[in-house]
This record gives C-alpha cells, sequence and structure tokens, in this order.
C-alpha cells in the first residue's frame, strides 16, 4: 500500500495514564481538581501533530471500565484493577473535549474498549484503500497489522509493521490472540493456560501456526521437543475450553460502532471558542495555549491572565 493515506489511529488512554503517573500534582484547574493528566496528554498530542501533521486521524478512548461486552463473557475479565479515582475521570472527560475542540475524531463507546474502536477503524480504512498507524506501545494491538500498516510506540520513536512483530513478540501479527489465549494476559486478569508460558506458546504456535490446529492435535504434543512436552499438553487437554474463552476475550473486535460520518477521519477545523474554554478552565499556560492554536491552524493571542500554570 505505498502511496496509500495514511489513519493515524491513537490509544488515548495509554497515554492519559502515563500523564498521570508522570506529571506532577502541582497542576490544578479552575475547580481545583488535578489537571497533570490533561496537561502531559495535551503535551503528547502537540507532539503527535507537530511530528506527524496527519490529515486523517481518530482518537479512542476507554469508556467501557466495566460495561464492556467481554464482562458479560467473562465478569471477572479486568476485575483486578481498581476503579479509576474520580480525579483521573474528570481529566479522560477534559482529555475527550480537548481531542474535539482541536477539530479530531473522538472513539469512545461504552461496550467496547478503545482497542476495538481503533481494530474496527482500521478494518474500515482498508475499504477506503488506506493504511493504519496505530500509536500505541501494546502488543495486543500488533494483531491489527497487515501489510502497509504500522504500530508506533511515540514514547521510544519505535516503528515496526506486520513483518516486525515476529522479532518483538516471538509470534506473528496474526497469532497475537491465539498466543495471548495461552500464555494468559494478566494486565486485563485473562488467565490463558495455566504453565503455558511465552517461549512454549510461541513453540507451540511456530509448530501448529494455529490455536484451533494445536487444540486439533494435541496429541503430537508430547512428542515435540519441548521442556515438560507431555505435562504441557495434559494442561492442554484439561484447559481446552478455557483456552478458547482466553482467544474471545483477548481477539479484537471489527465491528465496534464508529461515528456516522466519513470512516476516513479528515481532520476537520477546530472550534475556537471550545478551545480557549479549555484552555482557561485547564488554566495552561501561554506556551501551551500558543503551541494548542499553532497545532490547531488558529490565530493566537495571549490572555490577559498572568497566573496561569506554565
Amino acid at each position: 500500500m505505498s502511496g496509500a493515506p495514511t489513519l493515524y489511529l491513537v490509544d488515548a488512554s495509554l497515554y492519559v495514564f502515563r500523564a498521570w503517573h508522570s506529571m506532577p500534582d502541582e497542576f490544578t484547574d479552575a475547580d481545583g481538581w488535578p489537571s497533570n493528566a490533561v496537561q502531559g496528554f495535551a503535551r503528547f498530542l502537540m507532539e503527535l501533530l507537530d511530528r506527524a501533521r496527519p490529515q486523517h486521524v481518530a482518537v479512542a478512548f476507554d469508556e467501557a471500565l466495566d460495561s464492556c461486552f467481554r464482562n458479560a463473557i467473562y465478569p471477572a475479565y479486568k476485575a483486578n484493577r481498581e476503579p479509576a479515582p474520580e480525579a483521573l475521570r474528570r481529566q479522560f472527560a477534559h482529555c475527550k473535549a480537548l481531542v474535539a475542540s482541536l477539530g479530531l475524531a473522538v472513539l469512545a463507546h461504552p461496550e467496547y474498549e478503545a482497542d476495538d474502536l481503533i481494530g474496527t477503524a482500521t478494518h474500515a480504512a482498508r475499504r477506503h484503500g488506506m493504511r493504519a498507524v496505530i500509536v500505541s506501545a501494546d502488543k495486543d494491538l500488533s494483531q491489527l497489522l497487515a501489510d502497509g500498516d504500522e504500530q508506533w510506540d511515540f514514547a521510544r520513536n519505535q516503528r515496526w509493521g506486520a513483518d516486525g512483530v515476529h522479532a518483538r513478540h516471538g509470534v506473528h501479527a496474526h497469532q497475537i490472540a491465539d498466543y495471548l489465549a495461552l500464555t494468559g494476559d494478566a494486565i486485563d486478569n485473562i488467565p490463558g493456560v495455566p504453565g503455558v508460558g511465552a517461549k512454549t506458546a510461541a513453540a507451540l504456535l511456530a509448530h501448529f501456526q494455529t490455536l484451533d490446529a494445536l487444540l486439533e492435535r494435541i496429541d503430537e504434543v508430547p512428542y515435540l521437543r519441548l521442556r515438560g512436552a507431555r505435562a504441557c499438553a495434559e494442561r492442554l487437554r484439561l484447559h481446552r475450553e478455557q483456552a478458547l474463552l482466553c482467544r474471545q476475550l483477548a481477539t479484537i473486535a471489527l465491528d465496534a460502532p464508529l461515528p456516522q460520518g466519513d470512516a476516513r477521519f479528515a481532520r476537520g477545523n477546530a472550534d475556537a471558542a471550545a478551545l480557549g474554554a479549555l484552555c482557561d478552565h485547564l488554566r495552561f499556560g501561554p506556551m501551551t495555549r500558543r503551541r494548542l492554536y499553532m497545532a490547531a491552524g488558529l490565530d493566537f493571542a495571549p490572555p490577559g491572565v498572568a497566573n496561569a500554570n506554565a
């Protein structure tokens, strides 16, 4: 897909959480609530827009914190996570408002995670002859990569395509969900198959290619040149249904509802009034304001407020 238009898809929650944990808590909004996460997210967003200059871009947020369709399938899904504190939930709302004020598409849904919205948008972009660049370090999203697509770990400035997934994770892009079905994912509370680690899962998928083929041919597993092969076969027999369930949980949906309109997500016009009101409420300093206005293509006039945060 050389020369194809590029759709940038941003995994916003990753960068909001990073800012929440890394930015000092001295930043507050006009109501006295912490604003460190939105301050950091704004800086990330400005740098992304400056470096990539995307013409097509959407920013996906996790709104399905405990109402995702996966919770209906497996109630323990992500049950190991503490609820986000109110101070952070408020900042997520500000981050979404900031994205919208800049004329960028916001993707969020109460039943689908950001990964599903990114997956659906990636799938839809191909129908328009576009390639996707997924801005995230999350290995789960590598399963979406096809020829021409890229994943971009923005913080480390590392980019890779479908053919680079194996070097990073030991399996191919199309095997990521099967891999997670075997190893599990502690972050999302997906159990996997007990006793099957990363090296074993990679070796099994290298031999059988898919989880389905592995489960159909379990009788071959004891004869593989694999440490503990016989015990591994027994675990696979015992936890067959669990492995299939875990794959269902780890597979990114490609049919999530997207906002009505053009699925190519062309950048729209910024809303100067909304952006100005946000800058005032969040007490952004003049440098941040100027950069936001420049990123939005708006003329900037410094506000007559001297006591804003830097």
